[in-house]
């Protein structure tokens, strides 16, 4: 870009920018009024709705981080734009099903015009914005970004492309950097305090962690946390002083087993039984996508504890099975009292290193003490599970940050180094154009999920949790795949980063809540009993 084209860009006006968003939240206060008692039959409407309004919470978290200097107002303008843009495309010539009047933006669009423009976002490549964390998180931050490069990323290409087991020394060394044990009460040996630091820090380490690898850090810490919720909620005191402080040190490996081959986001029609036998329960059945079941020692499983299907969600309850170590894609035991578990790793394009199981039970005894909550824990699986989940949805946004944050980096790199027709790739607008995109999504999505987790440490932000999990996790498939586009044909190949960056970010609009279960029975629905 020359000297004078740099002169004819914008600068940035948060001014404008409350301005501009005002006008977009008045039309989405108005569609979500018009959604009112809608359902199924208008499933394509609710979900731009629910996307566009994540997008905008978004957006309105960014005017107080846009005034705290130059950079944050020139990241949020680009973003904001984006934003009010992306929502004119989906209302343009559909208006009427939004409930809205041609031209509802048209207030907008100088703002848009302004700081969607090429040569704006260009300026935004390669710009970095202050973290406005304190020294603490600051550190935190750093901790396990060197962890990171040192541990994890040198062993990321070879556990991807051979779909092997994580290391012990990587799973030993978060252990003694005290990962596990970062929602682990502190009275119980972790490290929580019960103030938001305790969100904010989760956040921090997950980010940094999938910036060296998804399945080899970043989802490390997310199956104990899970588990750390649910018994927080709902578990006597007995088994928060047996689980807790086994959690934390990692001597206990946790896997989710709730997902079943005919029941994903449909949790409520479970089938997998557990039914009571002398001393516990016998578990029968079969779930699927249990992540790292395998290395596990205990599953969190969701069962059927009352026959009565017509119960639904009611006649669900929460277990901890323990279950001996399995290294490999497949394992197979039998229980002292004669039943059996069985698991077979099911092949993945991408996410791999932890395996992701389907597991067989018939029989598999769990003692009566390992039902949460004991006797009051029957019937409350359903409510147990989802309180570990709603912290789940922050740490897949967190986690889809860091890898747009490595796709980001790689793709930067290349640009730079690479040339064609005589200059380097990063000279060119379009590649500019993308890279300050990129930036200001990241840089967006790194802010409110700060914000969010300081709302979940207040009791508040599940629907936010949830909001952010959809627009993050989407916008990172973009992001990978813009950052590998800019390596043109070695973006395809196995040997660059950015193709693993790729194929995993593919699994982050899947898990924790696909995306348009979430839109639809979450975000849409509480969109259409509150204002927007």
């Amino acid at each position: 870009m020359t000297a004078d084209a740099k002169a004819t860009v914008t600068e940035p006006d948060m001014s404008a920018a409350a301005d501009a968003l005002a006008v977009g939240n008045a039309a989405l206060s108005r569609a979500c009024s018009h959604a009112v008692g809608m359902g199924d039959d208008h499933q394509c409407f609710l979900y731009d709705l629910a996307h566009t309004a994540s997008a905008m919470r978004i957006c309105d978290s960014l005017l107080g981080w846009g005034a705290l200097g130059g950079a944050e107002a020139r990241l949020a303008c680009g973003f904001i734009a984006d934003v009010l843009g992306e929502f004119h495309s989906r209302l343009f010539a559909r208006e009427a099903q939004w409930g809205l009047e041609p031209g509802a933006l048209d207030a907008a669009r100088d703002f848009v015009a302004a700081y969607r423009d090429p040569a704006y976002l260009a300026t935004l490549a390669g710009l970095d914005a202050p973290s406005h964390l304190d020294e603490d998180f600051e550190l935190v931050a750093e901790t396990f970004r060197r962890f990171g490069e040192d541990k994890i990323a040198p062993a990321a290409e070879h556990i991807h492309r051979g779909d092997t087991d994580i290391p012990e020394d990587i799973i030993g060394g978060l252990a003694e950097l005290g990962c596990f044990g970062l929602s682990v009460p502190e009275e119980y040996g972790g490290f929580a305090s019960g103030s938001e630091s305790d969100y904010l820090g989760m956040v921090i380490a997950t980010e940094e962690l999938s910036r060296a690898s998804l399945g080899a850090g970043g989802s490390l810490i997310t199956r104990p946390e899970i588990l750390t919720r649910a018994l927080e909620r709902g578990g006597t005191e007995e088994q928060k002083k047996h689980w807790f402080p086994r959690i934390a040190t990692g001597e206990v490996m946790v896997a989710v087993a709730v997902t079943e081959p005919d029941y994903g986001s449909d949790v409520a029609n479970l089938v997998v039984s557990a039914s009571p036998t002398e001393g516990g329960w016998l578990i029968s059945g079969t779930k699927t996508w249990c992540t790292f079941a395998g290395r596990a020692d205990v599953l969190m499983l969701l069962a059927r504890t009352d026959p009565d299907r017509r119960k639904a969600h009611r006649g669900l309850s929460l277990f901890i099975v323990a279950k001996p170590q399995a290294a490999g894609h497949s394992f197979q035991f039998t229980g002292e009292r004669g039943g059996t578990i069985e698991g077979q790793a099911i092949a993945t394009l991408g996410y791999r290193g932890m395996h992701s199981f389907e597991i067989a039970f018939d029989d598999w005894f769990v003692p009566a003490a390992n039902l949460i909550g004991g006797d009051d824990g029957i019937g409350q699986g359903f409510y147990l599970q989802m309180a570990g989940f709603e912290n789940g949805r922050l740490q897949t946004a967190a986690r889809a940050v860091g890898v747009m944050q490595a796709a980001y980096d790689e793709a930067r790199s290349y640009a730079e180094e690479r040339k064609v027709f005589g200059h380097p790739i990063a000279a060119y607008q379009l590649t500019q154009a993308k890279l300050g995109r990129m930036a200001a999504i990241i840089a967006a999505a790194r802010q409110y999920s700060y914000e969010v987790a300081r709302m979940m440490a207040r009791g508040e932000g599940a629907l936010k949790a949830s909001m952010i999990k959809a627009y993050v996790c989407k916008a990172a498939e973009w992001v990978t795949r813009e950052a590998q586009q800019i390596h043109g044909g070695f973006g395809f190949a196995e040997e660059y980063t950015v193709s693993r960056l790729f194929v995993d970010a593919r699994v982050l609009s899947i898990f924790e809540g696909a995306d348009e279960t979430l839109c639809l029975k979450v975000i849409a629905r509480r969109l259409q009993t509150q204002k927007a």
